[in-house]
């Protein structure tokens, strides 16, 4: 992004001097003048300067490139960048190679050691703090932010509480899924995992700090202990990292904010975890040479090995993280191969005095911890920006480094010049099976065994002795009737013109049905038999044809077996290669994967998450944010390759599979029994994470105290409800008094309350009557009890008729009468009858006597069910399945209606309740609710529409259509997705996010004005978010009161409307 005039004039003067240093040793210009124009004219953007500078460079006579290639000297920055020279002045960045760049931006590296020595805080520092500060603000203004753009924790604590032993998440704070990533990544080593638990302080600690680095690295190792004891032992399904974040960011002062890259962060913790370590190993150690853990477990050496004009040189320096080019390569050993040679090196090799130059690398000692870096960003100097490299790279999970080791460099050098000789033979047989595959000379080439082939099968078809044009009627209409119509007429015989076309051409047409067999093209498959199938040789004899085809074969079968010898080499040869190093002796060396650090997204967007191994389950686990998941090798290989997506792997940790300590779990000296959980930490740090887990239980304990509060006040609201409408329906019955009622009163749920003549009162009144009336019609002598047992059993054997009918989804009988629900989810019999009661207790059920009677006994029958006859707690729940599946009908309803109308934005709030209700009612059985299926697509749709809507607001370039666009993106869409990724086994919903988070990464290679830029830079790493915390959405819609009937008839209307619009890749 573009850097605003005003900021750079902030800028104190230390910090100018080092930009116009590191854009002096990234284009080798030297003009003060010049540099100051190029920062001048590209408002401090650094990028921007490059291309300015390059440009200008391009006129100027380039240095030697020897230059590069000066000898290198042990120096005291053990993280100097693989392949930079200290001593490098002039890089040539306007040629073609693209590693010039690398070199050059590695070379920067050396001028971030004198800014530190001027200012006290490196540019690495600067950008560090700059992202940690804007994860803590990002993190305080969301409590500032309206309701729906809040990441908040679910109000209820169970949602939030750990499962079993399951892994414990790292919440995202703000831009920090780097920082979860990187931490999850080194804590799942538990050789690493109990060296911070167990480091303690140095004793000085209490006393003021001696330098800024104790200052910034001894809290700051506090409070990773403390983070990484609640990952051990915490009862919560995630924790808050914000307190070891707020502390990196207090270490630097900056404003600015950007996402953080993870090489980066990864080698500054482990940067600042080495001091911590080391001003511990120097107080246990005094008089000593120190050991420090840290750099025994992530750092190695290399020799590097070189020639410049003749002259050889070796220097040895050390490493932590390993940066490979991935552009080019196909996998892992190609890119460790390339990084190990730079240069012309067959100088190296050869007794001659040559003037080449190069060097290769050889490892002469390996960490246990083995990271490579994998570079995915390339400079872009056309755009003036990075671009991220999406190309496919293969990786191992176990890697034998024994060709890169400095022991076998002789055998090595002998099986890469194998590989080489190997490699050009293999050139030359690929290009000539190219030739034999690839037969001719014009645009179009063929096989040359299909050519031949062609030749026989002319030369073998049967003769035809007339030219192709001498037999073909032109008189003769189209569709293959020439051969079976009459030769056409002389000219005396032509009709008069003056008749009709339609009148001379009927009975000719008549005829020609009986006689004429019409070829029809698209009904009929087969050619008519008079018409030859190929073109034929018009003269040859048989001796012709009989040498021909002799010939024809004899060619055909040579080249057959020429392609098949080709072939078959081409395979041993890769075969050979394959198995170069495959003998044991150069298996010695072998690093099992261990974490895979993924990036999706952009250059200056995405998001980042983790794979890591669980040696001890064998499986593999996805750490993404606060959500620990079990995936599969495959999984791990669609995302971390690349070339699928826009996701790809960023960062490998290799550890040596021959030091199991690495990942062996601790045991209890005493009993030899296997520590876990808390018992693995240290007593301050199990005080510690028994203090945070009696906060969860209080909170668990009040959240069910408030819900038990909640509950109460419910029943007493409708008990009292119910008390009211009993009253109110009891006046209009008889003006005689009735007797005091004492027992409780009977509640009827709401879609079975009858205190109106209309609506579902009627409807179900309806019902009822027409079940009395057949029961007394049945037998007209019985008593008003067997008249009510006749009419239940009547109603009942009606509804299970309706339960059992296989019904279209128009058709939905569980909506017109709640037995049909309960049928249909198999409830108790108790259940059954009492609803059946109190259908039939209805106050309001009719005025003649019979119905009275009828009711009277009902209501009796209600009073004498005992508690221990009825479980009422478990009726009531029933009920309010029930109540859920009809106002989860409701919002389907409304959802699709307002989706059919194409008013999205309404819709989605509607199908995104309907679905989460239903969800929760599917959870008790497949017919608690309606089909799961049909309201993803939907959502899915809408969701997708919106999406669509928005990309075109933000293409108009209109100020008021982009914040419309992006305000539809940040309140509805991004605030739905981890709705959508919170199931990762619906492919369709995890293919419709990629397709929304495409549409909007394919802006970033396009030219736009600097504000859009800046909004959509802004954007996008919410979109590319892929952690499935769900956000606070909006209060679910009031819902409007539907009578039964009409409920039904709406239903029934959206749903025929469905069906006949869907279309047949909907599946359904």
């Amino acid at each position: 992004m573009t850097v605003e005039q005003n900021v750079l004039q902030q800028h104190s003067q230390k910090h100018q001097q080092t930009l116009l240093n590191q854009l002096r040793e990234v284009t080798g210009t030297t003009d003060v003048q010049l540099l100051q124009q190029a920062l001048q004219a590209s408002n401090g953007d650094l990028a921007e300067a490059v291309a300015f500078l390059t440009e200008k460079n391009a006129k100027v006579p380039q240095q030697d490139e020897a230059t590069y290639y000066q000898t290198a000297q042990i120096t005291n920055d053990r993280y100097i960048s693989v392949g930079s020279q200290a001593d490098t002045n002039v890089i040539d960045l306007t040629g073609d190679d693209k590693d010039d760049l690398q070199r050059a931006i590695a070379l920067s590296l050396e001028e971030s050691n004198r800014a530190f020595r001027e200012t006290g805080i490196t540019d690495e520092e600067q950008a560090i703090s700059r992202v940690l500060e804007a994860s803590i603000a990002e993190n305080k203004a969301s409590l500032k932010r309206t309701h729906t753009e809040v990441w908040s924790d679910s109000p209820n604590p169970y949602d939030r509480k750990r499962q079993d032993n399951c892994p414990v998440g790292l919440k995202n704070v703000g831009n920090t899924c780097w920082f979860s990533a990187v931490i999850q990544s080194l804590f799942n080593l538990l050789e690493f995992q109990r060296l911070v638990l167990h480091y303690s302080p140095p004793a000085r600690m209490q006393d003021l700090p001696r330098n800024q680095k104790e200052h910034r690295n001894l809290p700051f190792m506090q409070e990773l202990r403390r983070l990484f004891s609640l990952l051990v032992g915490s009862k919560r399904k995630y924790v808050d990292p914000s307190r070891a974040v707020e502390i990196l960011k207090d270490a630097f002062k900056s404003s600015e904010s950007q996402q953080q890259d993870v090489s980066e962060f990864t080698h500054k913790l482990l940067d600042w975890l080495e001091d911590a370590f080391q001003i511990k190993a120097e107080e246990d150690r005094e008089g000593e040479k120190p050991k420090n853990p840290m750099v025994e477990l992530f750092y190695g050496r290399f020799l590097a090995v070189g020639v410049l004009e003749g002259k050889k040189f070796e220097n040895t320096e050390m490493f932590g993280q390993y940066p490979l080019q991935v552009n080019g390569f196909k996998d892992l050993h190609e890119c460790l191969e390339a990084a190990m040679i730079e240069g012309e090196i067959e100088s190296l090799h050869s007794a001659e005095n040559s003037a080449k130059s190069g060097q290769e690398h050889w490892f002469t000692e390996l960490p246990p911890v083995l990271t490579f870096e994998l570079s995915r960003f390339e400079f872009n100097q056309a755009l003036g920006r990075p671009e991220k490299i999406h190309n496919k790279l293969e990786f191992p999970s176990m890697l034998y480094m024994d060709r890169y080791m400095d022991r076998n460099r002789d055998i090595t050098r002998i099986k890469r010049e194998e590989i080489r000789r190997l490699k050009e033979h293999l050139t030359v047989l690929q290009q000539r099976l190219e030739r034999y595959l690839s037969y001719g000379s014009g645009p179009k080439r063929f096989p040359l065994a299909d050519v031949l082939q062609y030749a026989m099968e002319f030369a073998s078809s049967k003769p035809v002795c007339t030219s192709p044009v001498e037999d073909i009627d032109t008189t003769a209409p189209p569709g293959g009737m020439t051969a079976q119509l009459p030769p056409p007429a002389s000219a005396g015989d032509q009709p008069d013109a003056s008749v009709s076309p339609e009148g001379s051409s009927s009975g000719l047409q008549a005829q020609q049905q009986q006689r004429v067999s019409i070829h029809k093209p698209f009904t009929q498959s087969r050619v008519p038999p008079d018409l030859p199938m190929h073109p034929a040789p018009r003269n040859i004899t048989d001796e012709e044809l009989r040498v021909l085809e002799g010939c024809l074969h004899r060619w055909r079968s040579e080249v057959e077996n020429d392609t098949r010898d080709l072939q078959a080499s081409i395979s041993r040869i890769h075969r050979t290669i394959e198995l170069m190093y495959s003998d044991k002796s150069m298996m010695q060396v072998p690093y099992r994967l261990h974490a895979v650090l993924v990036h999706e997204g952009q250059a200056n967007a995405g998001h980042y998450w983790a794979y890591i191994y669980d040696p001890h389950h064998r499986q593999w686990m996805k750490y993404n944010d606060i959500s620990v998941t079990k995936s599969s090798w495959e999984e791990l290989v669609r995302d971390s390759f690349g070339g699928y997506r826009n996701a790809s792997a960023y960062c490998l940790m290799y550890i040596d599979d021959k030091k199991p300590f690495l990942i062996e779990e601790e045991f209890d000296k005493e009993t030899g029994q296997m520590l876990s959980g808390l018992d693995k930490l240290p007593p301050d740090l199990k005080e510690y994470v028994e203090g945070d887990n009696k906060l969860f239980e209080r909170e668990m304990e009040e959240w069910d105290a408030l819900q038990a509060r909640k509950l109460q006040q419910e029943k007493l609201a409708l008990a009292a409800a119910a008390a009211a409408a009993a009253s109110v329906a009891a006046q209009p019955m008889s003006t005689e008094p009735c007797p005091p009622d004492n027992t409780a009163p009977q509640h009827d749920p709401e879609y079975m309350e009858q205190q109106s003549p209309t609506g579902d009162s009627k409807h179900l009144q309806e019902d009822t009557q027409r079940a009395i009336s057949k029961a007394a019609a049945e037998h007209d002598e019985k008593s008003p009890e067997a008249l009510l047992n006749t009419a239940m059993k009547v109603e009942y054997t009606r509804l299970l008729r309706f339960a059992q009918e296989d019904t279209p989804p128009e058709r939905d009988y569980r909506l017109q009468h709640v037995i049909v629900y309960f049928i249909h989810n198999q409830a108790p019999k108790k259940i059954l009858e009492r609803t059946l009661l109190m259908q039939f207790a209805d106050r309001n059920l009719g005025f003649d006597e019979r119905c009275k009677s009828i009711m009277k006994v009902a209501r009796a029958k209600l009073e004498l069910i005992k508690p221990d006859e009825v479980n009422m707690e478990e009726y009531e729940m029933w009920h309010q399945d029930y109540r859920n599946f009809r106002e989860t009908t409701v919002f389907l309803l409304i959802g699709l209606e307002l989706f059919l109308k194409k008013s999205y934005v309404e819709a989605l709030m509607y199908l995104i309740y309907a679905y989460q209700f239903n969800k929760e009612l599917l959870v008790k059985g497949p017919y608690r609710g309606h089909d799961e299926d049909l309201i993803a697509h939907y959502r899915r749709e809408c969701l997708l529409k919106l999406n669509e809507h928005a990309a075109a607001l933000f293409e108009t370039g209109e100020e008021t259509e982009v914040n419309a666009g992006l305000s539809i993106m940040n309140e509805l869409v991004v605030a739905c997705i981890p709705l959508l990724l919170v199931d990762e086994m619906e492919e369709k919903d995890m293919v419709a996010v990629e397709d929304m988070r495409n549409r909007w990464c394919s802006y970033l290679g396009q030219e736009m004005e600097p504000n859009l830029q800046e909004k959509l830079t802004d954007f996008l790493p919410k979109l590319l978010d892929c952690s499935t915390e769900i956000k606070s959405l909006h209060d679910p819609p009031k819902l409007p009161a539907y009578s039964t009937l009409e409920l039904c008839e709406r239903y029934g209307r959206v749903m025929t409307s469905l069906t006949l619009s869907r279309t047949p890749a909907d599946g359904r």
